[in-house]
């Protein structure tokens, strides 16, 4: 963990007490975060990062979201990780909360931010040797609004199916939706492989807007994969081929099991090296 974060502009140490008790963030989950990566120094996907971000503020009426472009987050992210000393490939969460108090109706629309740095051991998006065991998680499903697709404070469903994830000694957790179809997973986006084609919940199921999973199905078009985004049953995890789940942190994440169910890894291994060739 860094020595330092970033707060609203200035250095702080990152021990320090920074919050109020009245900041929104902590008291209504009023607010949005962005997870990226920063590989051989430079911020991956800034562009991408910065639309999600952008938009996100819109829809939650935050003001002052135009600040937040693609310059800031290659600008902050250098800062920061200077000042940490953090030479290379480094993880980032930049959480942007409301700065008005009040109660559920806020004074002000004013955004604030923290920006953290985590080191990163690996400086390039490589599949993983072991894969993952996963299972599906319906205890609670995700609801299909219009702040579905953004990466809100407000993640109680995914600290749920985090501790889900715990017992079970799993390495992700399967998110419906409310509608009971594939959703996403704990910390990505889920890619189904049925009979050479892939599959990727639609944005419309409720999934959250995942800029790995932007640049997959950007690579997936540019070499001629065929990827469809679908509404797609949990059965389909019996059937399938291969799943793999992508986040901007980790990259492309190979599943290996679903219960009894063993899946391939092929699909997975040619993504990672366009992914790979594509940002070096």
């Amino acid at each position: 963990m860094s020595s330092f974060i970033l707060v609203n502009d200035e250095f702080v140490n990152a021990d320090q007490a920074i919050l109020k008790s009245s900041n929104r963030g902590f008291k209504f989950g009023d607010g949005i975060f962005e997870s990226m990566r920063m590989r051989n120094g430079k911020l991956q996907f800034a562009e991408l990062h910065a639309d999600r971000l952008r938009a996100a503020m819109k829809a939650l009426k935050l003001d002052g979201y135009n600040l937040f472009d693609d310059y800031f987050l290659r600008l902050k992210t250098a800062e920061l990780a200077k000042k940490n000393k953090f030479n290379g490939n480094v993880r980032f969460r930049l959480s942007i909360y409301r700065e008005g108090e009040g109660l559920y109706t806020p004074l002000s629309n004013k955004p604030g931010y923290v920006l953290e740095a985590t080191v990163l051991p690996d400086g390039d998006y490589e599949l993983n040797q072991k894969g993952l065991i996963i299972d599906v998680y319906d205890e609670l499903t995700k609801p299909i609004n219009k702040l579905s697709n953004y990466k809100t404070t407000n993640a109680l469903l995914y600290v749920m199916a985090g501790l889900y994830q715990k017992q079970n000694r799993l390495d992700e957790a399967i998110i419906l939706n409310q509608n009971g179809f594939l959703c996403e997973s704990t910390s990505s986006n889920v890619f189904v492989v049925y009979e050479k084609q892939i599959y990727t919940p639609a944005l419309s199921e409720g999934c959250v807007a995942g800029v790995m999973r932007s640049v997959v199905l950007n690579l997936a078009k540019m070499n001629d994969i065929p990827l469809m985004e679908a509404q797609i049953s949990p059965e389909i995890l019996k059937q399938a081929d291969e799943v793999f789940v992508t986040n901007a942190s980790a990259g492309i994440r190979w599943v290996m099991g679903y219960g009894k169910k063993r899946y391939f890894n092929e699909m997975a291994k040619t993504i990672t090296s366009f992914l790979s060739k594509t940002h070096q």
